[in-house]
Formats: structure tokens, sequence, C-alpha cells
């Protein structure tokens, strides 16, 4: 390594000296204590099986459906504490990890898709108000951008095919001055402006109000209560805790990466590593210096990608291109943390934007996602209809999670809605095949995205057989 880029090297990890290995949005002072753990038995109508976004939206949307339904939730550590919690705070109306892979996995009905979305996204910005949630929700969009000159022609391309399509409303194209104007980026060379279909908000303050809703709606929320074991119980469920049980006559498992209950469905998705870094809240002068003046959030067009927003205090969150799957599909606490990604991380925040020089990073830290094949939700059922099941959100789960909830209730509820007809719904994707096979197919695609990144975006013959199956990524 050169002597310069040594130094700047150097100046990078600098910047990383007191980084706390925590979650910035976990560590909010209004955080709520936790509920009491179940302990002895209980019994409910409908029980939910996890205390993320997932769970919380399919609680407090069965008791406003049906104020009358006796509801618990169970949560296996506390409300929000895992990727609900870690996430970057962008809540897509999107309902297919992005239009593109949309458009490509169902394209008979991705302008049904579309409208769904967007209908979920004004449902959840409704939510948030009816229930006084300050989760600082910005409904500012997102700017998809290019770092590349062939990136650029792709999104230029790809913005006239969507108007060829009527699919681009509110969609804008801008040029390298235009998205330039709007933040300010020595590498950004055209941009891709999504205005109303993406909030910034602050994660785990959602998490939290909807846990608070649904609390004074008379759901009762236990707290360190791992589920153990599923098992059928007279005419209903009956689920085992470590200091005792519920029966109920439906259940919803909402528990994405971690373990589902129905074994056959854990073949489904494989846990994928995020992670994020978080600067100090930048001064005025800072803020100016990269024009970041509309909040937009912003993601680059790459494989392997970067995402990037403000917090309410003028934090910049920078999170992504890295995507750690460790061998056996594990989770586990101690790959929470990983300091030669925030190196890496470090390294293209400043070259992104050489203005911050100096600016330090106040937090660091990363968490599990539930990826599947097909980089988007998936639902199902289970003992005779009395059990329901989404997972697979691929880390685009803040808004979509919400769908997936109502997905869950109309299949609990056996009625044909908008919803259970769609084919993204009826059907399920690819489960991923046995180690090492696993970890060998998600090794070469890691390497051959990244491959593709550094030349010119071409898909080599491992990606294109990839996509020919369907199982193709490019997010």
């Amino acid at each position: 390594m050169a002597p310069s880029a040594m130094s700047r090297q150097a100046d990078w990890t600098k910047s990383l000296s007191e980084a706390q290995p925590v979650a910035y949005w976990l560590e909010d002072p209004g955080k709520p204590h936790p509920e009491p753990a179940l302990t002895g038995a209980d019994t409910c109508d409908l029980l939910v099986v996890g205390g993320g976004y997932s769970g919380l939206w399919t609680a407090l949307n069965a008791k406003e459906r049906d104020p009358g339904r006796d509801v618990v939730l169970l949560e296996g550590h506390e409300v929000g504490w895992a990727a609900s919690g870690r996430n970057g705070g962008f809540c897509a109306a999107s309902l297919t990890h992005g239009l593109p892979n949309g458009l490509a996995r169902w394209p008979e009905e991705i302008h049904r898709l579309q409208e769904l979305g967007r209908r979920n996204l004004d449902e959840i910005e409704a939510a948030v108000a009816r229930h006084g949630i300050d989760c600082e929700f910005e409904r500012t969009g997102e700017i998809d951008v290019a770092t590349e000159t062939y990136q650029a022609w792709e999104l230029r391309d790809w913005h006239k095919d969507l108007e060829r399509q009527g699919l681009a409303d509110d969609l804008e194209f801008l040029d390298a001055d235009a998205v330039r104007a709007q933040v300010d980026s020595p590498t950004f060379e055209a941009g891709l402006w999504d205005r109303r279909g993406v909030a910034m908000l602050h994660p785990a303050k959602l998490a939290w109000g909807l846990k608070r809703a649904c609390l004074a709606l008379g759901v009762r929320v236990y707290e360190h209560t791992p589920a153990l074991a599923l098992k059928a119980y007279g005419a209903g469920m009956a689920v085992r805790t470590p200091y005792g049980a519920v029966r109920a006559r439906q259940v919803a498992l909402a528990t994405n990466i971690f373990p589902n209950l129905v074994k056959r469905v854990r073949a489904y998705t494989v846990p994928v590593y995020d992670y994020a870094l978080m600067t100090e809240p930048l001064t005025a002068e800072q803020l100016g210096a990269i024009g970041w003046k509309n909040r937009q959030g912003l993601g680059d067009s790459a494989n392997q990608f970067h995402y990037f927003r403000l917090s309410a205090d003028n934090r910049v969150l920078w999170g992504g291109y890295d995507a750690i799957h460790h061998y056996g599909g594990r989770v586990r606490r101690e790959y929470d943390d990983r300091p030669e990604t925030y190196a890496k991380l470090a390294g293209h925040f400043f070259s992104c934007f050489p203005q911050l020089e100096g600016v330090r990073f106040t937090h660091a830290w990363g968490g599990a996602i539930d990826t599947c094949s097909r980089f988007s939700a998936f639902f199902g059922t289970a003992h005779q209809g009395k059990v329901a099941y989404a997972a697979g959100y691929t880390g685009l789960g803040v808004g979509a999670s919400r769908f997936g909830a109502d997905v869950m209730l109309d299949l609990l509820a056996g009625e044909e809605t908008e919803r259970t007809r769609l084919e993204m719904v009826r059907k399920k994707p690819l489960p991923f095949p046995p180690e090492p096979f696993a970890w060998t197919g998600i090794a070469l695609t890691k390497w051959s995205l990244a491959r593709a990144d550094a030349h010119g975006g071409r898909r080599n013959l491992w990606l294109r057989t990839m996509d020919r199956l369907g199982l193709g990524f490019d997010s």
C-alpha cells in the first residue's frame, strides 16, 4: 500500500476510535421498560410470536379489525431489539424489494403490487398519526444514485422504460448537476428520485410506539419470553415457554430470521449480516458543505450498495456494502460486531463525502436480516390453517411487514382478499440447499457481484444462470 493510501486509511480508522458497538437507535433515552415475562398459563384467540414489526403490526391490526379479539404477543428478548430496532429506518412502499425485483418476478401483477404498496405506506403514515407514535416520520423519498457512468446510463434507460409502462409516477430522473444540487458528492453522476415512495423514520421508536399502541388496545405483551415449541392442542394450538404456556385458537409466527416453529419453513431463509455506522451530529457548516437540504434517503446503484440518510439530529447513517453469511446459517451475538467492515465503510464514507473530513463516528453496529431466494417476503399456513407465517423481507421490511401482517390475518381468517389472490402471496420462493452448498453458492454470488461492479456491471456466467433461474440479485 502506498504511503498516502496508508495515511488515508489511518485517518479513516481514527474516525472510529470512539464508536460504540451498539445500535444508535436503541440507546434512545425514551426506550420503554420491558413488560414482565409470562409465568404460568394463558389463553387467547390469537397468539403472535415475535415482537418486531411483523408481530407488532399483526397484533395491532388484529385488534383494530376486531376490538373484542383476545390477543397475546410473545417476545423472546425485548420488543424491537433485533432487526426492527437496528435497521436504517427506510420505510418503503415497495412490497417486492424494489421495483426491478418485482417487475422481473411478477410482471403481470406489478401495477397491483405497486398500488397496494403505496396504500400500505399511506396506512402506516395514518397509523403513526392515529396512535401518536413519535418516530420522526418524514416522507422525503429516496434517491437511487449512480456513481459510475454506466450506472447513470442504466438509470436513464430504466426511467424511460418505466415511463412507457406507466410505472414512473413520482419518479424523477436527475442528471449529475441535478442530483448534486440535492446532495453534493463528487462520486454522484445521476440519480432517480422516488419522491413519495419512501419515508425516513426512527426504527426503534416505531417499534416502541407500536408496542404502546398494542398495550393501549388491550394486547397482552410478554417480553423475555421465548416461544420454545408449537403443537396442536384440542381445537387450537399451544406454545410452550420457559415458565409457562399459551393456548390459542390461532397463531401468527413473526420470528423472521430466528428459527421458525414450523420447521419446514426454515429452509426458505438464511441469515445475512448487515452493518452500519452513525456519525456525530453535523454542524450547520458541514451540512451546508454537502447540501443535503431535502433530507431524502439515498442508496447507490452498485450490486454491493450503500444506503445513507440523515437522522433527526443531523447525524449521517452510512450502511450496507458487506453482506456476510456465516457457514451453517448461524445467528450469533458475536457476529453483530465486525471491525473490518466498519473500517471499510468508513473509507467509503469519506470517499463519498470528502467535505466531511474529520467527522467522527459515534456508533457502529450490525445484525442479521432474513434473506430468501426471491428477496421479498413469502407467506403460508400450517396446522390446517390455524397457524400463519411471514418471513424473508431481506432488509426491506420496515414498510412491507405491515402488509405481511395483513396477509397473515387474511390467511388465518380463511378469506380470499386482494392480498391473498396475489401470485406473490400464493407461491413460495425456492428453498436454500443444505450446507456446504448454501454457503458456496452465496459466496460465489457475492464474488460475482463484486466482479460485476468492477467491470462495468457485466454479469458473469454464474449471475446470468441465476437470473435465468429466477435467483438473480440486482439491488
